[in-house]
């Protein structure tokens, strides 16, 4: 199959020496950068947001009976030890879902979140609990990761799970998992994780492996900015045809 040809800037692949291309936006009049890490900086105060990352997913799915590789939560954990490490942030936050369920919490994991927070014990960390943090329960004391329900108000951010409106704060959610689709020649079509932003609020690409994505649909004022490899670049707003006759 042929893949659709895409817009520039785009790199199918991070380039050995290249670091990762963020795109800057500004929400709720603050200069923030979208990262191809799927994840948010927010330079002003030196916060790094994150949703979605369903620790333990896979390990989940193998407790039920499911045939599924291993290393994800590995995985997880060396993508954020390197956003910490090139952005040397004062707190990260967690939008929600950080553990995928109770059958996450096997010695293994456990052992790996230990292992990571360790590292990390000079940052603050926040959990704004979502759905699936109801089912799995909070993360162990020992992480020293503060809990809050939504919304958790952060400067002119209300940081929540669920995308929502507010009536004072721009909001900053996860949950979704949010997809946008390139539609190439025939069938040759590319799905891509993406930031949508409109009024009011903007929804993270969720940051675990392992979770699958929702296609969401262009409305007026709506905004995507899809991730491809080391760059995230601004879509097109109006539905996506083909992108080369």
């Amino acid at each position: 199959m042929t893949p659709p040809t895409l817009p520039p800037p785009f790199s199918s692949s991070p380039t050995a020496g290249v670091p990762p291309a963020h795109c800057p936006v500004r929400w709720a009049g603050e200069p923030v950068h979208l990262l191809p890490e799927r994840a948010v900086w927010w330079p002003g105060e030196r916060v790094l947001f994150v949703a979605d990352l369903h620790i333990g997913k896979a390990a989940t799915y193998r407790a039920l009976g499911q045939p599924v590789p291993g290393g994800t939560t590995q995985e997880n954990l060396a993508r954020l030890d390197a956003l910490i490490g090139r952005h040397a942030p004062r707190r990260v936050v967690f939008l929600g879902d950080f553990l995928h369920a109770a059958q996450a919490r096997t010695p293994q994991v456990l052992a790996a979140l230990d292992g990571w927070r360790a590292r990390h014990a000079e940052v603050a960390m926040t959990l704004v609990r979502g759905n699936h943090d109801s089912r799995a329960g909070d993360p162990p004391a020992d992480l020293g990761i503060e809990v809050v329900d939504e919304p958790w108000l952060l400067g002119p951010f209300a940081c929540c799970h669920h995308p929502q409106a507010h009536a004072t704060h721009f909001v900053l959610a996860g949950h979704l998992h949010p997809a946008r689709t390139l539609r190439g020649r025939g069938r040759d079509n590319l799905r891509l994780p993406c930031f949508v932003s409109e009024a009011g609020q903007a929804i993270l690409p969720a940051f675990g492996e392992f979770t699958g994505g929702w296609s969401m649909e262009a409305t007026p004022g709506r905004q995507f900015h899809g991730i491809g490899g080391a760059t995230v670049w601004a879509l097109p707003s109006e539905p996506l045809q083909r992108l080369h006759p």
